[in-house]
């Protein structure tokens, strides 16, 4: 087993079906398994510096709130941003396994101080809904407009 060092900040996401989410995220996107705990529907996944755990609601301990709607999609209202060395060999995943793009991939450029930095991303929902913009960097830009 290797050993992972944590990041400061690992998101943790309630899914209905654990096993259907270990095959997206392993099989389609490129993770891997860290760790699991599959009496409790639990799996920690990493994929270069990324890292993200799933958690099945209703199986060993959750934080699921009392009587709070659970209805697809998971998330509203957040998506997470994942860097990846090369986004062509999940899209060909994606493609294969007929999951459809949240966002088409795209080159996108941002402000930041007086540089632009780019990424090319695109943005998938999981099983659940979740969003995933998984992007490839570009580096950076002078910048080519200049704020008023």
């Amino acid at each position: 087993m290797t050993q992972h060092r944590s990041n400061a900040l690992i998101p943790e996401l309630s899914v209905s079906d654990w096993r259907k989410s270990r095959d997206f995220y392993c099989d389609l996107i490129g993770f891997s398994v860290v760790y699991g705990r599959p009496d409790e529907g639990f799996v920690f996944l990493a994929l270069g510096e990324a890292q993200l755990m799933i958690d099945q609601v209703g199986l060993g301990r959750d934080f699921d709130l009392p009587g709070a709607p659970r209805a697809y999609p998971f998330g509203r209202g957040l998506n997470l941003q994942i860097e990846v060395p090369a986004l062509d060999p999940i899209l060909a995943r994606l493609a294969a396994a007929n999951v459809p793009l949240h966002l088409a991939p795209e080159e996108k450029w941002y402000r930041r101080h007086e540089r632009e930095v780019g990424n090319r991303q695109f943005i998938v929902a999981d099983p659940d809904g979740y969003l995933l913009r998984f992007f490839e960097d570009l580096g950076e830009r002078p910048l080519s407009w200049h704020p008023v």
